[in-house]
């Protein structure tokens, strides 16, 4: 197809404008055969719109998304959508909302096609709209008219194939070309008195609400038209381990669109699935900012004090910045965009870097680091979030301590532990053949770190398999890393076995492990066995109650999760971090009673994927951790790194 030009279908071009294309031609063609029925029964015309024509993710003319706004009807290649329809006053939505989030949904070649600016052809005269299909069209439009709809306004589907017609709910655009549909005051942290005094449950319950007890809209979170999180989920039935529930979306991000899976892997497809959903909303609001406004641009020479020096939050080696074209070297002088953060150790603002915070997200300025979902955590709250936030970069710095240091753990006895629970996942892996090792991961810090590896016991593919969890309760750190542990076992081995070849390269060249997929598959070779001798040879084996004795008698057991917050941040300030939190709720979540923050504790050993690009390889905190913890008499020498790719998952 040529370049599309800006026709806002159901008018005819202007004078010496291109003719429009076969969809804006049948869109043009449709408003006037509904337009012809509303005349016979004197019914108000509706308004037809195109999908899938242009980019409507880049902000379009003012007058074409207006139009685009008003209209009730939008054709697509293979469907007719009628709506939105029904739904409240503070749920509205509009067709450009429609439009943003029925994109979003398409395949690669098709978003590709529309997003990358190149020029396309028609292939023909499509869709075709014989006289019926006008007619159901038009038979739509009268039935949704005054239909109420429920608490979300609808969207109708026909199917220009199969004459299959269905509705699914819309959730409103936050960032909605036309206008804002959710319009929510920019309130920062602080003036919403965090932290605030929360009353938990129980001393050792730190979820205030439970997974299942949100009111998630699911339909309007996954369905094939407009679903904020993708077009459904699937659940593996075959899977031995757990009963896993997964969904995904493409996110276009830094190199292009990702495809960005989340899931739920609990003991129930019930359970599984909100857990999912909870995570695709926390990946929602962590890839983009979801909000207006909010973002200062500025260089970190002239914010001074008021900002946060990325480069306490570890950057890459210099060869990485002079041999990967997609980065470069922070410069202090450059503006940038930051966001707005509090510093809970020193009770005051600070703008963090927006890189740092949203990552999937960023300009050409600030492209001097690739982050993921570091310290990024859901919950009820603020607090809640924050917690679960500060507790993930805590597990997430002491594996890779143990790991590049080459530390050597006490093996938690797992036979000794209460859990009921624990011995099923145990006995869940046995039977696909691993044998499953639980490792006391602190190192300097108090809180409970344990790692978990799973190991084949015929040493196929599939060897080894890692995961981490952190916890207040030490039975549920260990729990938290088996369960995650059980997730991969069932698809490693096939992951190992479908890229030998390529797999066995990176074994031979570290340097070609460079998505996150590699880390884990790697170690899937049995041939990377030998790397893990720190692990596999422990120094001793000692039941929980011994390995955490001392523990038990310093942990936070009181009811005000204000309280649990502080003293991570106070823990975290005693090894010289700071604790920032940014909120990156988005609109929608607001409405859930959800709440997603950013945590930084700069100074931290963050997760980084694909070998060249390893913060903790060139951050302090390697080389003096163990020496603080009193693990050894000196800092780490260069001799002593495991220079070996990271095995988290």
């Amino acid at each position: 197809m040529t370049t599309e030009t800006a026709v806002r279908p159901g008018s005819a071009p202007g004078p010496g404008a291109a003719a429009p294309l076969p969809l804006e031609a049948a869109g043009l063609d449709l408003e006037r055969r509904l337009a012809a029925r509303a005349a016979r029964e004197r019914a108000a015309v509706p308004r037809v719109a195109v999908i899938g024509a242009a980019d409507v993710l880049r902000r379009e003319e003012p007058q074409t998304a207006a139009a685009r706004a008003a209209a009730t009807v939008h054709l697509t290649a293979d469907a007719v959508l009628v709506g939105p329809w029904g739904g409240s006053a503070d749920t509205a939505a509009c067709g450009c909302c429609l439009a943003v989030r029925w994109q979003r949904l398409r395949t690669r070649t098709e978003r590709d096609a529309l997003e990358t600016g190149l020029s396309r052809s028609a292939a023909g005269d499509w869709p075709v709209l014989p006289e019926y299909t006008a007619d159901a069209v038009w038979s739509l439009c009268r039935l949704t008219a005054d239909a109420a709809g429920g608490a979300l306004p609808q969207v109708t589907r026909l199917d220009l194939e199969t004459g299959q017609v269905s509705t699914v709910p819309l959730l409103a655009e936050p960032l909605c070309p036309h206008a804002p549909h959710t319009p929510q005051a920019q309130v920062t942290v602080e003036a919403e008195g965090f932290p605030a005094s929360r009353e938990k449950p129980a001393a050792d319950r730190y979820r205030l609400r439970t997974a299942g007890g949100y009111d998630l809209p699911a339909a309007a979170l996954a369905n094939p038209v407009c679903g904020v999180l993708g077009a459904g989920t699937w659940s593996d039935v075959t899977s031995p381990t757990t009963a896993p529930v997964a969904g995904s979306v493409f996110m276009r991000g830094y190199a292009g669109l990702t495809d960005v899976t989340w899931s739920g892997q609990s003991h129930s497809f019930a359970a599984s699935r909100d857990l999912a959903f909870l995570e695709g909303l926390e990946r929602y609001a962590g890839t983009h900012r979801r909000d207006r406004g909010g973002i200062v641009t500025d260089s970190y020479d002239n914010l001074g004090d008021a900002a946060l020096d990325p480069r306490d939050c570890g950057l890459y080696a210099p060869e990485t910045y002079r041999d990967d074209p997609m980065i470069a070297p922070f410069d202090p002088s450059r503006p940038i965009p930051w966001v707005r953060g509090w510093s809970l150790r020193d009770d005051r603002p600070v703008l963090v870097p927006a890189r740092l915070v949203y990552y999937s997200a960023g300009t050409a300025a600030d492209h001097f680091v690739f982050e993921c979902s570091n310290g990024c955590a859901t919950g009820s709250c603020l607090e809640e979030a924050v917690l679960f936030g500060l507790l993930e970069l805590i597990e997430r710095d002491a594996f890779l301590l143990a790991w590049y240091g080459n530390a050597r753990l006490t093996e938690i006895d797992l036979g000794a532990c209460r859990s009921p629970v624990l011995r099923a996942m145990t006995d869940r892996a046995a039977l696909c053949g691993y044998d499953v090792h639980a490792f006391d991961n602190r190192v300097d810090l108090a809180v409970p770190v344990v790692t978990g590896l799973a190991v084949r016991r015929d040493g196929g593919p599939g060897t080894l398999a890692f995961a981490a969890g952190a916890a207040f309760d030490p039975e549920t750190a260990v729990e938290a890393a088996v369960s995650e542990i059980l997730t991969y076992l069932p698809h490693l081995p096939r992951q190992v076995t479908e890229r030998p070849a390529e797999l066995d390269a990176m074994a031979e060249d570290f340097g070609l492990v460079r998505r996150l997929p590699d880390h884990a598959a790697l170690f899937g070779l049995p041939r990377m066995a030998r790397y893990v001798g720190s692990y596999l040879e422990p120094t001793a084996v000692r039941p929980p109650a011994e390995v955490y004795a001392e523990w038990e008698d310093r942990r936070p057991r009181g009811l005000d999760l204000r309280d649990d917050v502080l003293w991570c941040t106070q823990e975290l300030a005693r090894a010289g971090c700071d604790v920032i939190v940014v909120d990156q709720t988005a609109p929608e979540q607001r409405r859930m009673g959800l709440r997603t923050v950013c945590t930084i504790a700069p100074g931290l050993l963050p997760i980084d994927f694909g070998w060249a690009r390893q913060r903790a390889l060139t951050m302090p905190r390697l080389r003096t951790a163990q020496r603080r913890a009193g693990m050894r008499p000196d800092d780490l020498r260069e001799s002593e790194v495991r220079r070996v790719p990271h095995p988290f998952p």
